[in-house]
């Protein structure tokens, strides 16, 4: 509790994973939307927005080191072409986690073939029942499509969040040592430095034992407060 390096962890947590998991759950679901028309080429859309999710996360950070360096980076030299000065980036304490958000939807990939799956299970019979009703595409998705994959939905909130706890490698490649003045400095961060660099096993096991608690917690609440809102074929979970 002495410790301020680890509010200063938690802190930076909550604040990347509030903001990364409903952009990348919604552009995952948008994209996934998008690609479920039938039109010409479209499995080669699928494969092209699909590959950048095989990457791995050391390579990937590599790269968007390079894109985010404030100097020759792409992004900057791309706003440059606007007219706009961009930023410092990952050398700017308050733009460092949103670069960090920014290089997360690189991801939306996996969760866009989940979603697809997911899309193409909804029984056709229910949105023609609603086209000979009168209802529009905006009414289908929110009457009929939503509420059918509700399910993968949660399980994809879930997961994103789990999976933003757990931030690690983009601390570790791209800003060092969780710089600048720790604006990136993880949970897991914190568990690997004290375990790793300063030796504290014992510490890191206990901060090892609270994340598990806390993701167990928070997915329990979760599941209770879905009841409302998660539909099953079979009757309300």
């Amino acid at each position: 509790m002495n410790d301020d390096l680890f509010f200063k962890s938690i802190k930076v947590t909550l604040y990347y994973t509030c903001l990364s998991v409903p952009v990348q759950l919604i552009l995952s679901l948008a994209l996934a939307l998008l690609l479920n028309q039938k039109v010409p080429f479209m499995g080669f859309f699928r494969t092209s927005l699909y590959l950048p999710s095989m990457v791995s996360g050391v390579v990937m950070s590599l790269l968007w080191l390079w894109i985010f360096n404030s100097d020759f980076g792409l992004l900057n030299y791309l706003l440059s072409l606007a007219g706009i000065k961009g930023p410092m980036w990952l050398m700017d304490e308050s733009w460092a986690i949103p670069a960090l958000i920014l290089m997360s939807l690189w991801l939306t990939g996996s969760g866009m073939v989940v979603f697809l799956a997911a899309l193409q299970g909804v029984p056709v019979s229910l949105q023609e029942a609603a086209v000979l009703d009168g209802a529009g595409k905006w009414q289908q998705l929110r009457v009929i499509t939503l509420p059918m994959i509700s399910p993968i939905i949660l399980f994809q909130l879930i997961m994103g969040i789990i999976d933003s706890f757990q931030t690690f490698t983009q601390a570790v490649v791209m800003t060092r040592n969780g710089g600048p003045h720790y604006a990136t400095y993880f949970y897991v961060f914190n568990l690997y430095t004290n375990a790793f660099k300063n030796y504290k096993i014992g510490y890191a096991s206990a901060l090892g034992w609270l994340l598990l608690v806390t993701v167990m917690l928070l997915t329990y609440l979760i599941f209770k407060l879905s009841d409302k809102y998660v539909y099953y074929e079979g009757g309300q979970n």
